[in-house]
């Protein structure tokens, strides 16, 4: 007996250690009442709703099936970098019946420009949704960053990509914008030391019960749909802890973190970032974790009035800290 109960408490301290792995995250997410934007913080938000508006609103849906929109929200993206001073380069795929490509902003680092931090958002739609949440909030989030890190001293070189084909039917496929994007950087001996996945920012609820999950995260994790969550695998642990614990330190808004292994991971979405872990670089999602939230997901009534702006307001401007923390950190 005295066996038994050793083999149960060694197996209970395993399984301990394990799941402190998954959700321990440095630091403690922001609680109590949200502090009024400041000035930047307005700006940020008005530029947010134009670019989600011109985005889910003005063009629509983006996908292969409606090219022309495709091409519109390509085109708005580039503009608008080349408007905050930027070069935008692009990284073409496909054949010539059907071409696609990513957008790339290269902002060079300093003293350790050869290591890259990648930050990307797809920008395409699935079929008959506009999109607004996913993922035209990840890209209005991304223009910010962009935006926000504009002549800051950057350590580590930064790469900001618009992705395309994320959704069905490219998705994991050769023609999937962040596939095609990672495994060329791979062949290149690219030395991309963290990539983060911007994945529907914009969606929120103060209702108990607003907020779902697949098991085991139901167990460990609020119910309530009001924090913007760090998704990684265990290979990309230290970079979902070091992200969470920047985002924590300067953002005013709840946060909650896991690095679990892929194959609970995957349950809880994988987007772009899983185009980085295919090629052996770490990465994360950084979601409002969409179908497990957001009664509009991958439906026509995606549109704007969902989003929640003055939260995606938020969150980007935490996100662009921890851009920076992660260009500059040692």
């Amino acid at each position: 007996m005295n066996y038994l109960i050793a083999f149960a408490l060694i197996l209970l301290f395993l399984a301990s250690a394990s799941l402190y792995l998954v959700i321990a995250m440095p630091g403690q997410s922001y609680s109590g009442e949200l502090p009024p934007l400041s000035e930047t913080g307005e700006s940020v938000r008005r530029n947010l709703e134009t670019h989600v508006r011109h985005l889910a609103g003005q063009i629509g849906e983006r996908n292969v099936g409606v090219p022309e929109h495709l091409n519109a929200a390509a085109a708005y993206i580039e503009e608008t970098l080349e408007s905050v001073g930027y070069g935008v380069g692009t990284q073409a795929f496909g054949d010539v019946g059907q071409p696609f490509k990513n957008l790339v902003v290269r902002v060079p680092g300093s003293d350790r420009k050869s290591e890259i931090v990648v930050v990307g958002a797809h920008y395409d739609t699935v079929a008959k949704s506009p999109g607004a949440d996913d993922n035209a909030s990840g890209v209005a989030g991304l223009i910010e960053v962009a935006r926000l890190l504009r002549d800051k001293p950057l350590s580590r070189t930064v790469h900001l990509v618009a992705f395309t084909n994320e959704e069905e039917p490219f998705s994991y496929s050769e023609l999937m914008g962040s596939v095609v994007y990672a495994k060329r950087a791979r062949e290149e001996g690219a030395a991309v030391v963290g990539m983060l996945a911007l994945e529907s920012l914009g969606y929120y609820s103060d209702k108990p019960g607003s907020q779902h999950y697949p098991p085991p995260f139901s167990w460990f994790y609020p119910d309530v749909a009001a924090f913007i969550a760090f998704v990684g695998n265990l290979k990309s642990r230290a970079l979902v802890r070091r992200s969470i614990a920047s985002f924590r330190k300067h953002a005013q808004f709840p946060s909650e973190g896991v690095a679990a292994p892929d194959s609970l991971v995957k349950d809880v979405g994988r987007s772009d970032h899983a185009s980085f872990w295919t090629q052996g670089y770490p990465a994360l999602m950084v979601t409002d974790t969409a179908p497990f939230r957001n009664p509009h997901y991958h439906k026509p009534s995606d549109t704007p009035e969902h989003v929640d702006f003055d939260a995606l307001t938020r969150v980007v401007i935490g996100l662009a800290r921890v851009v920076e923390d992660l260009a500059n950190s040692p």
